[in-house]
């Protein structure tokens, strides 16, 4: 059965390269959170994202992968988030990656797991920006523009807006929600308490929560009614 995304409101991400406690992941994926995304920066590999889908996979929530490594594609989630970062100075983060990736495995993928999301990296402090060589020097015209070119002419189903460890400007979130007409408007940055998560919710379609995981357990955690309640 396929996954629908267009009820999502709450995603937490993991990284398989930081440490996460048993229970810690128990009381994650029982919390009523819609899905849990697998996917890091840096140190990403097979082996660790094996591990890591094998503990979630004791639990019924829908698992995605966020493929931003080629040798850490893992067969057995439900779904597979191919990220083309729109403000990339680097175009492998564009089309480059994605062309060797569909070298190797295009005739195999089952198509019908694959989403591509169209990102707008908006902290040029971030691992992320700095590893696609991201142009975050972005006024709300720009950034309006790639959520249409994302939407309108990619027809990306997820268009991600991402602040990456700072709480960004949720009035410009806010008005891309408004102007995609098919995507989801994802939104992630900086999400660390209930009450980030309940602006950044009124903002965008579906929240992610990331880095607070790892250094706010319990506020992070917190999110989930704070979104799900509304």
């Amino acid at each position: 059965m396929l996954l629908d995304m267009k009820h999502w409101k709450h995603v937490f991400k993991l990284d398989p390269d930081r440490e996460l406690s048993d229970e810690q992941l128990d009381r994650l994926c029982v919390s009523g959170t819609d899905a849990i995304m697998v996917g890091g920066s840096s140190g990403v590999t097979f082996e660790n994202t094996v591990d890591l889908l094998a503990r979630i996979r004791r639990y019924e929530v829908p698992c995605v992968l966020e493929v931003s490594n080629l040798e850490a594609i893992v067969p057995g989630f439900d779904l597979f988030f191919i990220p083309i970062v729109l403000n990339a100075r680097d175009p492998q983060w564009i089309v480059g990656h994605h062309h060797q990736a569909l070298r190797e495995y295009g005739a195999i993928l089952d198509w019908q797991l694959v989403r591509t999301e169209g990102y707008i990296m908006m902290n040029g402090q971030s691992t992320a920006a700095r590893i696609t060589e991201a142009d975050t020097a972005l006024d709300a015209k720009d950034v309006e523009a790639y959520v249409r070119l994302a939407d309108r002419l990619f027809h990306c189903p997820v268009v991600y807006i991402e602040y990456s460890g700072t709480f960004g400007d949720m009035e410009l979130v806010a008005r891309c929600k408004e102007l995609v007409r098919e995507a989801r408007l994802f939104y992630g940055g900086g999400i660390d308490s209930p009450d980030k998560a309940r602006k950044a919710a009124q903002s965008a379609h579906t929240i992610v929560v990331g880095n607070a995981v790892y250094e706010r357990f319990e506020q992070a955690l917190a999110t989930v009614q704070a979104v799900q309640s509304n």
